[in-house]
């Protein structure tokens, strides 16, 4: 699974980790998160992440 960084505070979202404090399990693909879900850092969408190479 691949890992996503926020364009706008740098926040990696690992699958591997999910993110728990916000009820995202471990094992969770980006994909798959809620399309509600912001970033825990800054609270920016989705569409503000992009793969990290």
């Amino acid at each position: 699974m691949k890992k996503y960084e926020c364009t706008v505070c740098g926040y990696i979202y690992d699958p591997e980790k999910g993110d728990p404090d916000n009820g995202i399990a471990p094992g969770t693909a980006f994909e798959d998160l809620p399309d509600d879900w912001t970033c825990p850092e800054c609270g920016v969408g989705k569409d503000d992440f992009e793969v990290v190479e």
